[in-house]
């Protein structure tokens, strides 16, 4: 089919709604831990700190549980790899709490405490990264298309089936925060400390107990994002393989004015016109390959000029808060 002198296949269709989805479930993840954060009152640029470590610790993990000294039971592969996701998860919080630890209690400010959190990732990846490192497999698909080729369904299938659990996991997650967020307690009682912890604190709210929390889940996400590059995605890790993405995770979240549902859409949309850099070639378009690769982030920064001005942040956030 030709549409305005492109070739366009059913094939390069399904390829590039594959490809937004796989490449939009990492950014979801880390707007998601980024909203978690910033409406608890602390910045957190370190979410791709947190992702790069969570993604080297569980892909080290996979490593180790790969090795023959390894007992049968743990090296069956959806208890190896379901451990390993969970190694991601617990380093993505630990990392979470260490950020919370030197905003919260030694009074760090955000900018810098999450700066620290990238360097020490990078450093500690970087020096204890071994090209040589060998593991077995990625996390299988969850649900196989249950259509075969020639039915009318089955194009269909190929982008709603034939995905990882961390996939539909992270639907699911946002889901629940949107709901916990706006619907629950616990989410009043965050909200509230994004915009006045004083006031939360005067009405009985233990603000840093609930911050610590927040941001070890907040951590938790990263470090799910992360798990999801090196155990489902890629299948190996390499230095910096993060890649920028917990930096426009926050550039979605702001998209989506901290909302989790809004942050999703800004993922899609950013996974769409990266998937579609990589399938221009499958459309029948010549153009250079590093003006494609700008597309992605040159439409960022558009949308963003457009949003940042009437996207309004939590009212605290940011700010040290001390109680009396």
């Amino acid at each position: 089919m030709d549409i305005l002198g492109l070739t366009i296949t059913t094939g390069a269709v399904i390829a590039t709604l594959n490809a937004t989805i796989r490449q939009a479930v990492p950014i979801t993840l880390g707007s998601q831990s980024g909203i978690l954060s910033e409406r608890s009152s602390v910045v957190n640029i370190g979410i791709e700190g947190m992702m790069l470590m969570a993604a080297f610790s569980g892909y080290m993990m996979n490593s180790y549980l790969s090795g023959p000294s390894v007992s049968a039971s743990l090296a069956e592969p959806n208890v190896r790899l379901g451990i390993c996701v969970l190694v991601g998860i617990l380093t993505g919080g630990m990392m979470g709490l260490f950020h919370a630890l030197l905003c919260i209690r030694y009074k760090v400010d955000h900018i810098i405490s999450g700066t620290v959190v990238n360097i020490l990732a990078a450093g500690v990846t970087g020096y204890f990264y071994n090209a040589q490192t060998e593991t077995k497999g990625k996390i299988p698909p969850l649900i196989s298309n249950p259509w075969s080729k020639g039915d009318f369904l089955y194009n269909v299938g190929a982008v709603l089936f034939d995905k990882d659990i961390i996939t539909y996991l992270t639907f699911v997650i946002v889901g629940i925060i949107a709901f916990a967020l706006f619907r629950t307690v616990w989410g009043l009682r965050t909200r509230s400390i994004g915009e006045n912890p004083r006031a939360a604190d005067t009405l009985g709210i233990n603000v840093y107990r609930l911050q610590y929390t927040n941001l070890f889940f907040s951590g938790a996400l990263a470090g799910l994002a992360g798990a999801y590059l090196t155990l489902a995605d890629v299948g190996v890790f390499e230095r910096g393989m993060t890649a920028g993405k917990g930096f426009i995770a926050l550039a979605v979240m702001i998209f989506g004015k901290w909302h989790p549902v809004g942050a999703l859409m800004g993922a899609l949309l950013f996974g769409f016109l990266t998937a579609l850099q990589s399938q221009l070639q499958f459309f029948g378009v010549v153009v250079p390959h590093q003006l494609v690769a700008l597309i992605p982030y040159a439409v960022t920064v558009i949308v963003l000029a457009g949003f940042v001005g009437r996207a309004r942040p939590p009212a605290h956030v940011g700010q040290a808060y001390e109680v009396e």
